[in-house]
């Protein structure tokens, strides 16, 4: 298999599954089993980016790839111009019943093909550029009238964001307090209101009160900031704005009051991509089978999981890539192993010539069956550790070490400390497995 990626590229992604995580970019050359989606993600990102909006929800269990699909999506939408953003919901950090969070979270982690998270600043100073540039071109103001060409910005940018401010007014008052802000040389305002756009809380009074704004952001709120935030992505020049809610599973966990509220929240929320209050957002969600069809998850609230209803029952080779929700059907040894030859192929490149000789295709396939064995013989869960194992363990030593011969010299070994919740109970009661490869 011929690899074609960049160096750097090829170093994260090498990093990260030394790791034992999933790389944030280059996942295109180890997408494995992914081709059955691309023709419909492209379609879905297609007409977000004509001014639709598109939910989709994710279902795998733990190792089938959520978190893999879920970036090799956000890194598909990058190279058509879309903005995105990764947010993983969690208990004390990111409670799905509260918005605010969730909207700041989107800010936090906003990134582009140019910038890394947060580009939330470089977005919204882009966005001032932009209009600057329009009014410009219209001829109808001198850029040395600073004053004029500053008027003409903010009616420009009334215009832009009319139907923004009809439901969020706020952020369109607090966009003219930045601008205004940047212009007076005040790095503090400037810093303050444009923490405050991006659902920071306890922004001071006075920062506030400068710009004719009060309190914090609420969860009423934040459909309204994020209507606006979408918005400037596009009048930037940017598609739209991919946004990942990974894990939602973990509302299974919370106290059953906080779970109804989260529950809700997310109906509300698909509610509101479908009414066309979010042109140009494609909004993902990501959680286990018991999380969508447990009495703990979607199934506890009826209008959620009407929304949310796609027949399994069918062959999964003929599931349909457009419905509202999607199943990844995991990992099987032959496509552990697939996965296995990439990552060894993209490691060669440039690497010791004794990598592809050494750990060829019969080598993968023993360490795969070696690592699936150590956790139960289940391969779905295998992946995580067996990648981590075949760079970590074999790949390195290898390319570092002359004498080193992984058939006479590696014996697997995994320990407790390095494996997650599923995978340790996946390996208990189950005997060191020794990798015998003679």
């Amino acid at each position: 298999m011929t690899i074609e990626i960049s160096e750097r590229r090829r170093r994260e992604v090498v990093s990260a599954l030394r790791g034992g995580t999933v790389p944030q970019s280059g996942l295109d050359v180890l997408a494995v089993g992914l081709d059955r989606f691309e023709s419909a993600i492209d379609e879905e990102l297609a007409s977000a980016a004509s001014g639709g909006a598109v939910f989709k929800a994710v279902r795998g269990e733990y190792g089938a790839g959520k978190t893999f699909f879920s970036r090799w999506l956000v890194e598909r939408a990058r190279k058509v111009g879309f903005a995105s953003s990764e947010v993983q919901i969690s208990e004390t950090e990111t409670p799905l019943h509260k918005l605010e969070t969730v909207y700041r979270r989107i800010t936090e982690n906003l990134a582009t093909s140019e910038f890394p998270p947060s580009a939330f600043r470089e977005v919204i100073d882009g966005w001032f550029y932009s209009l600057e540039q329009d009014v410009l071109a219209s001829g109808t103001i001198d850029e040395a009238d600073t004053v004029g060409l500053a008027a003409a910005v903010d009616a420009l940018l009334e215009r832009r964001l009319l139907v923004v401010s009809q439901t969020a007014p706020a952020f369109a008052t607090a966009l003219r307090g930045y601008r205004a802000a940047v212009l007076a040389g005040d790095v503090a305002q400037a810093d303050g209101l444009l923490g405050w756009l991006g659902g920071q809380p306890h922004v001071a009074a006075s920062v506030r009160r400068a710009a004719g704004v009060r309190g914090d952001l609420d969860h009423f709120g934040a459909f309204g900031f994020l209507q606006g935030l979408i918005a400037v992505l596009r009048d930037s020049g940017y598609a739209g704005l991919v946004v990942v809610l990974d894990e939602v599973e973990t509302l299974q966990r919370v106290r059953g009051d906080v779970r109804d509220k989260a529950l809700n929240a997310l109906r509300q929320f698909i509610d509101e991509v479908h009414s066309g209050r979010f042109p140009g957002l494609y909004l993902v969600i990501t959680g286990t089978p018991a999380f969508f069809d447990g009495t703990q998850g979607v199934q506890r609230l009826a209008p959620l999981a009407q929304r949310l209803a796609v027949d399994f029952t069918t062959d999964p080779r003929f599931d349909n890539a457009r419905a509202v929700q999607v199943r990844l059907p995991g990992f099987t040894h032959e496509s552990l192993c697939e996965l296995g030859g990439r990552v060894r192929d993209l490691y060669a490149v440039g690497a010791s010539p004794r990598v592809p000789v050494l750990v060829d295709d019969a080598y993968i396939e023993t360490l795969s069956t070696a690592v699936a064995g150590r956790l139960g013989g289940k391969v779905g869960v295998a992946p995580r550790i067996f990648l981590k194992k075949l760079v970590a363990d074999v790949l390195d030593r290898v390319d570092q070490h002359e004498a080193f011969e992984p058939r006479r010299d590696y014996a697997l070994t995994v320990t407790d400390v390095e494996l997650g919740d599923v995978e340790r109970q996946a390996a208990a009661g189950v005997d060191d497995v020794d990798l015998d490869v003679t």
